[in-house]
C-alpha cells in the first residue's frame, strides 16, 4: 500500500480517556494544513487553565445539546466495490477496509450508502429486475440482487464485520425500465401503474440485503429526483408524485414489512428546498417521511436549518458530495469539505454526512456515463492496488475519528474572524471540537468551557480537531 501522505505515527489513536482524565486538563490536538505539511498530525497537547488568556474566544457549552449523530462516511458504489474486490490483494483489501472502517488509528467510518441498481459509477447499467424491451414483470418474478454478489455485497459485509455499528442507506438511480415512461433506465418518470410494483421492488431489495447480513438503515425513493441524465440511469419524480408514492404505496408497505427502515425524501441539492417542503406539506406522505436528505451541488447549506426550523420533528441527513478535478487547490478543497460539509451540515442539523465514491481509480473510474473527473475519498491504482489518500480522506477523518455514533452536537460559537466550529459530546462524556481557519494568516484563540480555557494558534488555511475527556 502506498503510504504517501499517510503517517502512522501521526495517526496514533487517542490516549486512553482514563489516562487523560488523570492529567485533569489535557487536550489533544490534531492538525491538517492547506500546504499538506501536516496531515492529521498529532500536535503537542495543550492544557485547560482557569480564566481566558486570548482576545478571540470560542465558547463551548456541553449543556446545550442538539441532534444525535449517526456518523460519517462515503458510498460503496459499484466502482468502489469492484476496485476494492478486484484490484487489490487480500492483504491490501483487509488493510484498507480496516483503515477506513476500523477504530483509531482507522477513520472509524460508521455511515455508508449503496446504490439500488446502477449509477454512473457502475461498469454496466442494470436494475434488479431487467426485462427485454416490451416486457414487464409486475409480480417481480425475476427480481434478483445477483449483480451485487461479486463485489458490493462482500465489501459491505467486510466493512460491517470490521465495524458492526456501520449504518447502511440505499438509493435507486432509476426504477427498472419497464416501470418508466421511457421504457429505459435512462431518463423518464415512473408510470402511475408502476407505483405498487416499484414499492414492492424497494421492499424486496431491503429484504434481500437483510438476508445477506446487511441491514438497510434508510432508503430514499430516488437519487436526485429533479435530474434526468442523458447517459446513465436517472428518473424524474416531482414532489406531487413523490408524495403520492410515499403516502399511498411505499410508506404503508414499509410500515408493515420494514417498520425500522427510515424513508428519506429529496436526496438532492440545497437549491430547491421547496421540493421536499411540498412533500412534507402532504399529510399522507409526511406520516411516513422520517427526514430529508441533501446534496451539495447547488444552493447553500443553510437551507438545511431553515427547513428543520419548519419541521423540527423531521430528521436531516447529508447524503452526497463529490470532490473532483474541477475544484483546484488542495487547500481550497480542505476548507470546503471541512467548513461546509463537516461543520456546516452538522450545524444545519445533519445526523450523518456522506461523501460520494469511497474509492476510484487513477482515471476517475470505472464509470459509464456521468462524471468524468470525480475523485474518491481514496484513489486505488488499478494495476498495483496502491492507495492514495485524498483531501476528502482527511476531511472525513477530522470528524469520524473523534465523533462516535451516538454523540450529540453541542453548542459552540462560530463564524468570527474566519474561524468556523462545531462541537460534540460522545456517549462516554468525551468532547470533540472541530475548527477551521479560513484566513490567510494564523489565528490565535482561546477555547473556553465554563470557567476554564486553553489557548491555541491555528495555522492559515488549516483544520484542527481538539479532543478531551468530560468532567
Amino acid at each position: 500500500m502506498n503510504n504517501a501522505g499517510y503517517r502512522p505515527w501521526l495517526a496514533a489513536p487517542l490516549l486512553a480517556l482514563a489516562a487523560m482524565a488523570a492529567q485533569g486538563q489535557t487536550v489533544q490536538a490534531y492538525v491538517t494544513t492547506g500546504d499538506q505539511a501536516r496531515l492529521l498530525e498529532r500536535a503537542p497537547d495543550v492544557a485547560f487553565k482557569p480564566g481566558t488568556a486570548a482576545p478571540l474566544v470560542i465558547d463551548v457549552d456541553p449543556r446545550q445539546r442538539f441532534q444525535p449523530i449517526t456518523g460519517f462516511g462515503a458510498a460503496i458504489t459499484d466502482a468502489s466495490a469492484w476496485l476494492i474486490q478486484n484490484r487489490m490483494t487480500p492483504a491490501q483489501r483487509e488493510a484498507l477496509l480496516r483503515e477506513l472502517f476500523g477504530p483509531a488509528p482507522g477513520l472509524g467510518l460508521s455511515f455508508t450508502r449503496l446504490t439500488i441498481g446502477a449509477s454512473d459509477f457502475s461498469r454496466s447499467h442494470y436494475s434488479f429486475d431487467d426485462m427485454p424491451p416490451g416486457q414487464s414483470d409486475p409480480e417481480l418474478r425475476h427480481f434478483s440482487i445477483e449483480p451485487n454478489r461479486a463485489d458490493v455485497l462482500p465489501v459491505t459485509q467486510a466493512a460491517l464485520k470490521i465495524n458492526p455499528q456501520l449504518k447502511v442507506m440505499a438509493s435507486p438511480w432509476s426504477a427498472p425500465g419497464w416501470m418508466k415512461s421511457t421504457g429505459s433506465l435512462v431518463q423518464g418518470t415512473l408510470k402511475p401503474e408502476a407505483f405498487t410494483p416499484f414499492a414492492r421492488y424497494l421492499s424486496r431489495y431491503v429484504s434481500a440485503y437483510a438476508a445477506e447480513g446487511v441491514p438497510i438503515f434508510a432508503i430514499t425513493l430516488q437519487n436526485e429526483p429533479h435530474f434526468e441524465p442523458k447517459d446513465y440511469p436517472g428518473m424524474r419524480v416531482d414532489p406531487a408524485k413523490r408524495a403520492a408514492f410515499i403516502g399511498g404505496h411505499l410508506g404503508p408497505l414499509f410500515a408493515r414489512e420494514h417498520p425500522g427502515v427510515r424513508i428519506l425524501d429529496w436526496d438532492h441539492n440545497w437549491d430547491e428546498p421547496g421540493s421536499p417542503a411540498d412533500v412534507l406539506k402532504d399529510p399522507a406522505a409526511a406520516r411516513y417521511v422520517a427526514g430529508v436528505a441533501w446534496h451539495c451541488y447547488g444552493g447553500d447549506v443553510r437551507v438545511q436549518a431553515a427547513l428543520h426550523d419548519r419541521w423540527p420533528d423531521k430528521e436531516t441527513w447529508f447524503t452526497e458530495c463529490s470532490g473532483g478535478e474541477w475544484a483546484k487547490g488542495w487547500s481550497n478543497n480542505l476548507q470546503y469539505f471541512v467548513r461546509t460539509l463537516m461543520i456546516g451540515t452538522m450545524r444545519g442539523w445533519a445526523q450523518g454526512v456522506l461523501l460520494w465514491n469511497l474509492a476510484l481509480d487513477e482515471n476517475h473510474g470505472p464509470h459509464l456515463g456521468g462524471c468524468k473527473d470525480c475523485r474518491g475519498v481514496v484513489t486505488i491504482d488499478s494495476k498495483t492496488g496502491e492507495v492514495t489518500r485524498n483531501v476528502e480522506y482527511y476531511a472525513l477523518a477530522h470528524a469520524s475519528r473523534f465523533v462516535r455514533p451516538g454523540a450529540r452536537r453541542i453548542w459552540s460559537s462560530s463564524g468570527y474572524r474566519d474561524l468556523d466550529t462545531v462541537a460534540f459530546r460522545n456517549t462516554d462524556g468525551s468532547l470533540a471540537l472541530l475548527v477551521t481557519n479560513g484566513a490567510g494568516q494564523a489565528r490565535r484563540f482561546a477555547v473556553r468551557v465554563g470557567r476554564r480555557s486553553f489557548a491555541y494558534e491555528l495555522p492559515a488555511l488549516s483544520a484542527a480537531t481538539f479532543a478531551w475527556p468530560g468532567r
